[in-house]
Order: structure tokens, then C-alpha cells, then sequence
């Protein structure tokens, strides 16, 4: 990309945030699709069933953070280091290999779709796994391109300069793609299998996404605000600590319906209840930060979306998977719509809110590091936009709890989990409603996905005034 105004780092940060975009505009329409088959079962019926609308929505969200995650590193990594990224043209051929095996992927989830149970299919088709269905050969490409990745940044901090945010970042890419091998082996034994598979699960998207997103938001609040770096860091570092202990420990919380010993029940909920803790010192260390240095900031959009990402990750992932993770909660909540509700909230809120503050970032540097103050020329795109995305996620988040407790209620508490229970709770009015109500808000949050690309392509063109300078306070 030709574009003078940016590094080489932040060129292939584009090209990430790039797919990024598309591939959230495929999570956002493959949701849609999935909802209305909630209301009209035999919509596409036998061509695109729900199965496989649900697959893409929620492997095209993992895809498309796990890209906006890897850009937002090499948006920053040459000014954290002060030295250029050391083998640059590996990360870019490694953007390229992954880019095209998505597509490959993707394409055979549409058209093949599924195939015989045995090690072809494993291998080419679908790995048969809920949530990480992508086939064994794009398994081996995921921990190649995230390896490659770790050796852009290790190899970078290596030859420049040394930080905390660097000491955190590096060990958290080397359990970023050793996590991920525990979901690439089976055993015949389905509650070992289950463990493992939480494993993927749980502590590879809720402990190291949660520790890399804290190495950006810290990078961005010095950027942005001006923040001291010894605050940053030792937020980040207190972070980690608690996510490990409580991570690894409330992974307990999973373990109810696959045979583990009863002792898992208070284990994993005592520590399900600590993971909220860092979650809150994320809210403390942004209220804070921000209120010493009186909110001046040299971009309004990415600001008001990493305040989103605060309180978006407090809620969702903390709050409300609290809320019903609890064993004696869990036992009646437990695969209901409770799940998708904390899901759908807790993975906007504290991964899809800072990827987006990162676009427009990226999207202010491109055109020359142009004002995005508050006086910003059609700066209702953006605050639209946003308003759009959070209320309908809000929305959607809602709905879906409603469905989720007629669920608890009617088929859990009142049928006993019986099959018959579970048809009443699906064809019950109050489900029924929610979910309408659910596709409501999800049209409203697909109007603001449409608004943030229209704006992230337009915004900032034509601007002549140079950003606000933000000094940084002293170390």
C-alpha cells in the first residue's frame, strides 16, 4: 500500500483491519440469517441451514478479532520498540497464506458443508467441533501464522527497546499458540475430550485474548491520553496475574455436564467469581487515567470506543457471565439462550470495542494524522454508528436473557430437561417474542456495522487540521 504516511507495521496492520471489517460485515449477515431461522425454521431450508449459518457467525467473529488483534500489534510494535518490525515480509506472507486459507475455509463451510464421519472430513472439511469447527490443515495454519506472528514481535523487542507491555505481550503469544494445540487431538474418552476441549474453549479466548487486549488498551491509553506508563503497566500487570489465577481455576465452571468430580462445583465457581476482579480494575484504571488528564484526547471516535470496551467488557464478560456461571445458576441455565446473551455481549464489549478504537486510529494515521476532535466534518457518522452497535448489541443481549430464563423456567425447572420441555420452551409466546425482539436489535446493530464501514472509508478526507498533540506526562 503506497501510502506515505505509515510504517511498514502499520501498513500490514491495514491489511488486517482491512479483512477484519469484511469478515465482522459476514459475522453481522450470517446473524441475521441464523435469527430469522428462529422465527421461520424452514427458511433456507436444506441450502443454508441454521447449523451452518451459526457456524460462520460465530467462526467469521473469532476470525475477524483474532485479525483486528494481530493488526492492532503491529499497528504499535515499531513505536513500542523504536526499531522496524524484524522479518516484516514473514508477517506479510503469513497476512496472505491465512487470508487465503479463511477464504478456503469459509467456502467450503457454504457449499460442502459437511461429509463423511471419518479422517478425510476431519482433515478437509469440518473438524466437528462446536466453535472450532475449522478442518485440521487450517488448525495447522492458524498456530504456523501465530508463531510467525510471535516471531515478529519477540524478534522485534529483541533488537529494540524492552517494556512491560513487550515482557506481558511476548509470553502471552507463546500461550496464545500453545492453547490452541490442546483442541487439535482427540481421545476416545468424550469427558476427557470435553476438558481439553474447554481448554481452546475457555482459557485460550478469556485468558490470553483478555491479557493481549490488555497490552493494546494500555498502548492506546498512553497514545491517546497521554497516560504515565508505569499506571499502564501496573494495571496490566495486576491484570494478568488475577486472570491467570482465576482463569485457570474458574475453568472449573465448565465441567458440571462432562463427569468431572463434584469438587469442580465449588472450585470452579469460587473462582468463576474472582475472574470479574481484573475485569473491574480495567474500569478503575480507565476512569482514572482518563479523569487526571480531563478527557483531552487526540481522537474522539477510538476514545469513546475504548470507554465502550470498558464498561462493554465489565458487563459482558464479567457481570454477566457471573451471573449465570454460579453452580447452583449454571445447573438451570447451562446451553439455554442465558449463554448466547452473556455471549453476545461479553465478546462485543471487550473484543470487538477495541478493535474498532484501533480502526479508527489506523484510519487517522492513513490520511496524514488529521484532526478527530469533537468539531469532526460529519462526525454523526461515527457517533451513530456507535450508538447503533452498542444499543443493539445492548438490545440483542436482553432479548436473548429473556429466552434464556423462559428456557431455565419451562424447560428446566418446571419439565425436568425433558425433550418434551424443550419443545414447550421453544414454541412458548415469551420465547417466541424474545426472539423477535432479538431480530429487531439485530437489524439495528447490522444498520450500525454498515455506518462504521461507510465511515471508516470517509472519515478524516478533506481534513487540513493536524491532530491534537497529547503531551505525554513524565515517567
Amino acid at each position: 500500500m503506497a501510502n506515505p504516511h505509515l510504517s511498514g507495521g502499520q501498513k500490514l496492520a491495514v491489511h488486517y483491519f482491512t479483512v477484519a471489517m469484511v469478515l465482522f460485515m459476514a459475522q453481522l449477515l450470517f446473524g441475521l440469517l441464523a435469527g430469522l431461522q428462529f422465527l421461520f425454521p424452514s427458511f433456507l431450508y436444506e441450502i443454508l441451514d441454521f447449523n451452518v449459518n451459526r457456524m460462520v457467525h460465530i467462526n467469521a467473529m473469532v476470525v475477524w478479532m483474532l485479525y483486528g488483534f494481530i493488526g492492532s500489534v503491529y499497528w504499535f510494535l515499531e513505536d513500542e520498540s523504536g526499531v522496524e518490525i524484524v522479518g516484516l515480509k514473514w508477517g506479510q506472507l503469513a497476512f496472505w497464506v491465512l487470508t487465503g486459507a479463511v477464504t478456503l475455509v469459509v467456502l467450503v463451510y457454504l457449499f460442502i458443508q459437511f461429509g463423511a464421519g471419518n479422517d478425510t472430513s476431519l482433515w478437509l472439511i469440518n473438524e466437528g467441533r462446536e466453535y472450532i469447527e475449522a478442518p485440521r490443515w487450517a488448525d495447522i495454519g492458524i498456530v504456523v501464522v501465530v508463531l510467525t506472528f510471535f516471531y515478529n514481535v519477540a524478534a522485534t523487542f529483541a533488537k529494540g527497546q524492552w517494556s512491560g507491555i513487550a515482557g506481558v505481550l511476548v509470553l502471552d503469544l507463546v500461550a496464545l499458540a500453545g492453547l490452541y494445540l490442546a483442541g487439535m487431538f482427540y481421545v476416545t474418552n468424550i469427558s476427557v475430550d470435553q476438558y481439553w476441549w474447554w481448554w481452546v474453549i475457555h482459557l485460550w479466548v478469556e485468558a490470553t485474548w483478555e491479557v493481549l487486549v490488555g497490552c493494546i488498551m494500555a498502548w492506546s491509553l498512553m497514545k491517546l491520553l497521554g497516560v504515565r506508563r508505569q499506571i499502564v503497566q501496573t494495571w496490566l500487570y495486576i491484570e494478568v496475574a488475577l486472570m491467570f489465577g482465576s482463569g485457570i481455576l474458574g475453568l472449573g465452571h465448565h465441567y458440571f455436564w462432562i463427569g468431572t468430580p463434584e469438587y469442580w462445583f465449588s472450585i470452579g465457581g469460587f473462582f468463576s467469581a474472582l475472574e470479574p476482579i481484573p475485569l473491574v480494575a480495567m474500569v478503575v484504571h480507565s476512569v482514572y487515567d482518563s479523569g487526571v488528564h480531563r478527557f483531552k484526547n487526540s481522537n474522539h471516535p477510538a476514545l469513546a470506543w475504548i470507554i465502550a470496551h470498558t464498561f462493554g467488557n465489565f458487563l459482558g464478560a464479567g457481570v454477566w457471565g457471573f451471573m449465570h456461571t454460579l453452580p447452583q445458576i449454571n445447573l438451570y441455565t447451562h446451553g439455554t439462550q442465558w449463554s448466547a446473551s452473556h455471549g453476545h455481549l461479553a465478546f462485543f464489549g471487550a473484543y470487538a470495542t477495541i478493535n474498532i478504537a484501533f480502526f479508527y486510529l489506523a484510519a487517522q494515521q492513513a490520511r496524514g494524522n488529521v484532526w478527530m476532535g469533537g468539531d469532526l466534518a460529519n462526525g454523526w457518522r461515527w457517533k451513530a454508528a456507535a450508538i447503533l452497535l452498542n444499543v443493539g448489541v445492548l438490545g440483542m443481549t436482553v432479548a436473548l436473557l429473556i429466552a434464556g430464563y423462559e428456557q431455565s423456567f419451562v424447560e428446566r425447572a418446571v419439565e425436568g430437561s425433558t425433550w418434551a420441555g424443550y419443545f414447550a420452551a421453544q414454541n412458548h409466546p415469551w420465547f417466541m417474542q424474545a426472539m423477535v425482539w432479538r431480530m429487531v436489535f439485530g437489524l439495528m446493530t447490522a444498520a450500525g456495522g454498515g455506518l462504521l464501514f461507510w465511515d471508516l472509508l470517509e472519515i478524516g478526507k478533506g481534513e487540513q487540521r493536524p491532530a491534537a498533540v497529547i503531551a505525554s506526562a513524565a515517567e
